[in-house]
């Protein structure tokens, strides 16, 4: 099978991602249409580019978008346009009457909306969140935090009302009735529906400890909880309690404006059941060389406060830490208590269960998003539950294809990432119960790409500075092809990373033609030489 290609080529000041695939090129924009990145810099495999930053994928041959978390599609050249484009989406059609409630504005609801109407269905869509936001990325606010609401927007107003998706903010659902099909919300109002959407998602836990109601200890929810948070802890002694990917971030972000920053953990090292303790080793390294202490294995059992406001923290060791701003990063709890007189089946911990096509147990109820546990297909269909967003994405469309009869299965590969003094630690796949891993580069020179092993073969891969390594790790998960222990061991064999090299040298070759002189279509016929 002849390898797919591709590489950056100018074309009137503007960048273009020329590919080979099966055959055919094809001509598309180059930057990815979540944060910019360059796609030529990822992976390709068959017709579809992986983004080395975030994992978005798109068709080589039509641009489309294939994979989350990137939202719009890529220009596709026919002709020269730089703008990235909205897959074509249909409207309401007048006296179809069947609706579809969407219960939460995050990422899955906003996915299930436009995956709706990119499939013509011409029904009513309401989308219901409790918010005064329409759907916003989340992901920035622990890595931004003094961020303007407008910024972080995924779609303004005038979208929704181009392609007549109801939103309902500042409004939050009280009860479910699943044999009459409404829905009760706090305001008094019932609203019927056809088809439900549950992603109601989670929220911030809190700590159970004396001192709690006092002012200047904050919980990273909003936009304004992050603003919040940065106009605090300015110039603020500020302890953190949580190693989690947020609470790391946020003590990340604030090293240049804390006057101090002291964070708890509950663990040896952040990110122990995660990431692993010995990425979560460089990673407290990481901080500790911009002077945040760590007080690990330890834990909150009072919080002591003056004039109202906290003064200092007390943990179980017994050490008492001085604290003008606490900000608290111990995990979520699921928004579903408004579903517990109902029917829908809920795990202990109140996550709701879904199967591979988002079905809850009762008839036209599906759920997405943090509140699902789902069963993930490259871990042999372990129900788990994973508060990405990227997984958010892709459940929201699959529960659009389901409900519209298109029988269609989850099996994306979990894609995330973390931003740390700059740096960005990507992750793909499911790593818990991992019993070995492979390192390739050096952790001290912060250049390195792990692969975790469990029962011989990659269940997952981190890196740092090892791009677009992960995003290969991902296409190669998602193709349902086993990268073995053996092949993690010895790069000579490891056929990802031989493809990876054959491609360096081909886009080395392809370089010095010096094709940016060259028309569009000499160019092509280059690209197929090289490859013979």
């Amino acid at each position: 099978k002849p390898l797919s290609l591709m590489m950056e080529v100018e074309v009137g000041h503007h960048g273009v991602l020329l590919t080979r695939s099966g055959g055919k090129y094809s001509a598309i924009g180059n930057q990815c249409t979540h944060y910019g990145a360059p796609l030529s810099k990822g992976f390709i495999s068959g017709n579809r580019v992986r983004c080395p930053w975030h994992g978005s994928c798109f068709n080589v041959h039509t641009g489309d978008l294939e994979e989350y978390p990137g939202i719009d599609c890529l220009p596709c050249h026919k002709t020269l346009r730089q703008e990235k484009r909205i897959k074509r989406m249909g409207t309401a059609v007048p006296g179809v009457t069947h609706t579809v409630l969407l219960l939460g504005g995050g990422a899955a609801s906003l996915s299930c909306a436009e995956t709706l109407r990119q499939e013509n269905f011409g029904g009513r869509i309401i989308m219901v969140t409790r918010e005064d936001l329409l759907p916003y990325d989340k992901t920035r606010l622990s890595k931004v935090m003094n961020v303007e609401s407008d910024s972080i927007l995924m779609r303004r107003m005038e979208f929704f009302h181009q392609y007549d998706i109801e939103v309902w903010l500042r409004k939050e659902a009280l009860s479910v009735d699943t044999d009459k099909k409404t829905v009760t919300f706090d305001d008094g109002s019932v609203q019927s529906y056809d088809q439900l959407l549950i992603s109601t998602g989670c929220r911030a836990k809190g700590l159970d400890v004396p001192g709690m109601n006092l002012g200047n200890i904050k919980m990273l929810e909003t936009p304004e909880d992050a603003r919040q948070i940065h106009a605090a802890c300015t110039g603020s002694d500020v302890v953190l309690v949580g190693t989690s990917f947020v609470g790391m971030e946020v003590a990340s972000y604030l090293t240049d404006k804390a006057s101090s920053i002291t964070v708890i953990g509950s663990s040896e090292m952040p990110y122990q059941n995660t990431l692993g303790p010995e990425i979560g080793k460089l990673t407290m390294t990481m901080l500790i060389e911009r002077n945040v202490k760590f007080y690990m294995n330890d834990s909150v059992t009072e919080i002591r406060g003056v004039n109202g406001k906290v003064k200092e923290v007390v943990l179980k060791s017994g050490k008492v830490i001085p604290a003008e701003v606490l900000i608290v990063g111990i995990g979520t709890m699921p928004n579903s208590e408004y579903l517990k007189d109902s029917k829908i089946q809920m795990t202990s911990k109140n996550f709701v269960k879904v199967d591979k096509y988002m079905h809850t147990n009762v008839p036209d109820v599906f759920c997405g998003g943090d509140l699902a546990m789902f069963p993930l297909a490259i871990a042999k269909n372990r129900m788990i539950n994973i508060g990405h967003w990227q997984m958010a994405q892709a459940q929201g469309r699959i529960v659009a294809l389901n409900m519209l009869n298109k029988t269609t299965e989850l099996n994306s590969v979990p894609f995330y990432w973390t931003v740390l003094v700059g740096k960005t630690i990507r992750y793909t796949g499911y790593g818990e119960g991992y019993t070995e891993l492979v390192i390739k580069g050096q952790f001290e020179d912060r250049k390195f790409l792990a692969l975790y092993i469990k029962d011989e073969e990659v269940i997952a891969a981190a890196g740092l500075n090892f791009d677009p390594a992960v995003s290969a790790v991902a296409e190669r998960l998602a193709t349902g092809k086993v990268i073995t222990k053996d092949e993690a061991q010895y790069v000579k064999s490891f056929s990802l990373f031989y493809t990876l090299f054959l491609y360096s040298h081909l886009l080395i070759i392809l370089v010095k033609l010096n094709l940016n002189n060259m028309t569009p279509e000499r160019q092509c016929r280059e690209i197929y030489f090289c490859e013979k």
